[in-house]
């Protein structure tokens, strides 16, 4: 039990008896002037962090060990299971071999490795390699891809955990190789497109050249010649191209002038001389706008021409022809190109597409002759006989070459004048712009040297031919066509011929077949025919 503590209190007049004794305080001690210093936080305990970044660390490891371990337990386990046989991930020139053997990859290589790719960045083409003389060396390839992934560790998870691309072991003709990309040139190749004129919202605007791309041959079978093998690892092989700069960076000169031509549509004539007919293709201003471009010219003060781009118009022409024309004509679209540069040139917007003729096939019947089978088709018949490896006769049911009306209309047409010949009817009739100019009576040759029908062209004019077969002097004689291939003899135009200098022959037998091939005009037609007449103009004498 705690006792009380007694607390012993002073009587009033002891507490008086006590001096008071002031309690002496020390100065205060100013501290002196520092520089500034800057607040600093207060200082935290650090904390220990050693032991937790050893565990992380041998974490990492762990995992990564692991992944190794796996990784190469995976390889291990795929080389074990592929012992025999190429690995899983291995392929050569683009054909995926794993799991065969070395004979079956030689095998699938052989009969599977058919095409190669030839690339120009995004743009591609399938090719044979025969094509760019290129053989494979099957088996070779196919050891090669065996010991993909054999050599070393390291080498064996890419070939089983990914691809591994192998080069195909090849031989290289450098001279089909170089035949084979000339073939391939126009496919491949992108001529360059020089600043052009385009008409927007009824305004000509001008357009931005195009940088073309061009084959580089050397530089292209260098690479094939040096590693082909390399190249065609993955199937595929870059081509070596260049750059081709176009000729015109500005068209804005020519501006002026394609307002005038953009006025109207450009009209493209289809022609056909055998028959004389025509088609009319009219392309609008918006259309045709699209390819117009300027080109480089010397005579012209700015230096430029307008012209258009072949390509699109030759796309077009063809386009348009396959839907006109039957199987047995067609167009020679640079030809009309041609002829379209050269309107646009002068400032015409008008051209014309002449019809071209393939030769035709001819059964045999009952009764006909090479003779009379030539008289039908409106060919002389020593060109039959000359198609058809000299043939002196035919039989039934023998088929035979007739030669194109071409063969006779060597010269550049003229769609607007056409001279008409009537045998039966002894009459010559004269056209210009498709309405008949003269109408005039005419005599063609006899039985035993007859007129033949045909398609033609006047090929010649001489004012005073001489035939020496017959001792005639033939004034204003205009050539038609050669009766035999390759003679220098011709049927054609004449009036009255003479003889001896001074008799005339046929004055009074105008209307009546009585010339030895050629058309018998009078001296006052004659005259004007051959001075109307240029060479070119369709002839089509009818039987």
């Amino acid at each position: 039990m705690t006792q009380p503590v007694r607390v012993r209190r002073m009587p009033p007049s002891a507490q008086a008896t006590v001096p008071f004794q002031p309690v002496r305080r020390p100065a205060p001690v100013l501290p002196r002037p520092q520089a500034a210093v800057p607040h600093l936080p207060p200082r935290r305990r650090p904390v220990r962090t050693r032991r937790r970044s050893h565990l992380l660390l041998y974490s990492v490891l762990g995992v990564m060990a692991l992944f190794v371990m796996s990784c190469g337990a995976v390889a291990l386990s795929a080389a074990v299971i592929y012992g025999g046989g190429i690995l899983p991930g291995v392929s050569a020139g683009g054909m995926a071999l794993g799991g065969l053997s070395e004979t079956e990859a030689a095998a699938a290589l052989q009969t599977g490795w058919q095409t190669v790719t030839l690339r120009d960045g995004s743009r591609t083409w399938a090719v044979s390699p025969a094509h760019l003389g290129i053989t494979l060396d099957a088996a070779a390839t196919a050891k090669a891809a065996y010991a993909q992934g054999r050599a070393a560790f390291a080498s064996i998870l890419p070939a089983v955990a990914g691809r591994v691309d192998v080069p195909p072991v090849v031989t290289v003709d450098l001279t089909l190789a170089e035949n084979g990309l000339r073939e391939l040139a126009a496919q491949v190749e992108q001529p360059a497109v020089n600043a052009g004129i385009r008409l927007v919202d009824g305004q000509p605007q001008p357009t931005a050249p195009v940088v073309g791309r061009a084959l580089d041959m050397a530089a292209t079978l260098a690479r094939l010649q040096s590693n082909a093998g390399v190249a065609l690892a993955d199937g595929t092989f870059d081509l070596v191209m260049q750059a081709v700069q176009p000729a015109v960076l500005d068209a804005s000169p020519m501006l002026e002038q394609a307002a005038r031509l953009l006025g109207s549509p450009f009209d493209i004539r289809l022609f056909d001389p055998v028959t004389g007919d025509s088609v009319y293709w009219s392309l609008p201003p918006e259309q045709w706008s699209a390819w117009l471009t300027a080109a480089p010219a010397a005579s012209s003060a700015a230096g430029l021409a307008l012209a258009l781009d072949a390509p699109p118009l030759r796309a077009y022409l063809q386009t348009e022809a396959d839907r006109v024309l039957d199987a047995s004509r067609y167009l020679k679209a640079d030809d009309v190109v041609a002829d379209a540069q050269a309107a646009l040139a002068a400032g015409r917007t008008t051209a014309v597409a002449r019809v071209y003729h393939h030769d035709r096939q001819h059964v045999v019947q009952a009764g006909e002759t090479i003779i009379s089978i030539a008289w039908d088709y409106g060919v002389p018949y020593p060109y039959i006989q000359q198609a058809n490896g000299g043939i002196e006769g035919v039989a039934i049911g023998q088929s035979i070459t007739v030669p194109s009306p071409d063969n006779f209309l060597l010269f550049p047409v003229d769609p607007d004048k056409r001279i008409v010949v009537s045998i039966s009817r002894q009459r010559t009739w004269v056209y210009e712009g498709g309405a008949l100019k003269w109408d005039w009576p005419t005599s063609t040759g006899i039985s035993s040297s007859p007129t033949w029908p045909g398609i033609y062209q006047i090929i010649s004019h001489e004012p005073n031919a001489y035939a020496a077969n017959w001792n005639l002097w033939m004034p204003n004689f205009m050539g038609v066509y050669r009766p035999i291939p390759g003679s220098d003899f011709t049927n054609g135009f004449h009036g009255f011929p003479t003889r001896g200098g001074s008799q005339l022959l046929w004055t009074n037998s105008l209307g009546t077949r009585v010339t030895y091939g050629c058309i018998l005009l009078s001296n006052d037609n004659i005259r004007l025919l051959y001075d109307w007449a240029q060479e070119g103009v369709v002839v089509e004498i009818q039987p």
